[in-house]
């Protein structure tokens, strides 16, 4: 194998697919890339981590001698990173060795046999449809940080896709706060088609999708999720498990209803954050007329007290929640002004964009 090729052409796809391979593995070989040359100009790199796997296309490759590769991808992308905007790299194999040469610069790497390395198997999908980069960017977006990390209900570890006739729709909760979006942008003859997307595919799926404009081809399985966009190709594992049903959480119709200034009232959460119990940074919220007075304390015995305009007519009442997953909530939503509402004072509340009915948050309650 011998090639030459633009550091910015392959840059990129070394540094996603870096995210895909974990740096420390049982395996050696799993943490390698595989790279195949073709006489007639084209590169294909892939990495995967036996759960998912991601393929990158280059063309603008000047190749002497085809020929094909494995060798460790995080050193691979280390190596193009470190090296100055526009250089020129060439790549040839010697021996059981790869090396790499760049003005004054030359790398020598290890190689393992691509046999060795495990080929992903392509699924036929069920279900397929095509997003803009951009609406996926915002079913990812708006409700990623609510996905559980190491949950033991394994089922709430990703991110849910949902696909109907009416729309595609992407749920998660850890079971204290639950984020919904929804886009109109269904598939035609599709029921209602569920998919568990595990939390790393979806980082990984948001970076892919980070960049320029375009779009995304989906596939769903019933046991894996492939995602095309221009040169790359994302396939990874769902999670085999029943996702809860979230229609049943999301209140219909609350009767008590709050609104304010989304940035106002972020700004006052995070004042109030400072002096919060580390462990468990839950704050008050008082609520008298139009004025939200936020309190949080610490087992110091420190206050911090904020208020805040907000419009509401209704009783008195009192409030407590996490005052991170509230800060969450308004970095997600799109719109201006929050509407915070609930059935009873201390229920779960539900919040909202003001005109902006794309996405919904549930937050359970905290006892302060």
């Amino acid at each position: 194998m011998k090639f030459a090729i633009d550091r910015e052409a392959l840059l990129r796809p070394l540094q996603l697919i870096a995210g895909v391979v974990e740096r420390r593995q049982t395996m050696p070989i799993l943490s390698n890339a595989c790279v195949r040359v073709s006489e007639e100009g084209s590169l294909t790199i892939a990495g995967t981590d036996l759960s998912m796997e991601l393929v990158a296309r280059v063309d603008s490759v000047d190749v002497a001698v085809g020929g094909e590769i494995t060798t460790s991808a995080h050193k691979l992308a280390d190596i193009w990173r470190s090296l100055p905007e526009g250089a020129k790299i060439s790549f040839e194999t010697d021996g059981e060795q790869a090396v790499m040469r760049s003005g004054r610069s030359r790398f020598t790497l290890a190689t393992l046999p691509v046999d060795d390395y495990p080929s992903g198997d392509q699924a036929a999908g069920t279900v397929e449809f095509t997003l803009t980069a951009e609406d996926a960017c915002e079913l990812i977006d708006r409700v990623s940080f609510a996905m559980a990390q190491q949950d033991v209900r394994y089922f709430l570890n990703g991110m849910l896709l949902e696909v109907t006739s009416e729309h595609v729709r992407s749920v998660s909760t850890d079971g204290h706060r639950l984020a919904q979006c929804t886009l109109d942008k269904g598939v035609e003859g599709t029921q209602r088609h569920q998919a568990i997307v595990p939390r790393k595919t979806v980082v990984e799926l948001r970076r892919l999708l980070d960049g320029e404009a375009g779009e995304a081809q989906f596939s769903l399985s019933e046991n894996q999720i492939r995602v095309a966009r221009g040169a790359f190709s994302l396939t990874g594992k769902l999670i085999d498990g029943r996702f809860p049903d979230y229609e049943r959480v999301i209140p219909r119709d609350p009767p008590l209803s709050l609104s304010g200034d989304k940035n106002t009232l972020n700004q006052a959460l995070q004042r109030a954050r400072i002096l919060t119990n580390e462990k468990f940074p839950g704050v008050k919220l008082m609520i008298e007329g139009e004025q939200m007075t936020i309190v949080a304390n610490n087992p110091e015995q420190e206050e911090a007290r904020e208020e805040v305009p907000v419009a509401y007519e209704g009783d008195n009442m009192q409030l407590g929640f996490n005052v991170g997953y509230l800060q969450d909530v308004l970095r997600a939503v799109g719109s201006e002004t929050i509407r915070i509402s609930m059935a009873e004072p201390g229920s779960s509340a539900l919040m909202e964009g003001e005109g902006d009915e794309s996405a919904v948050y549930v937050v359970m309650p905290m006892k302060i």
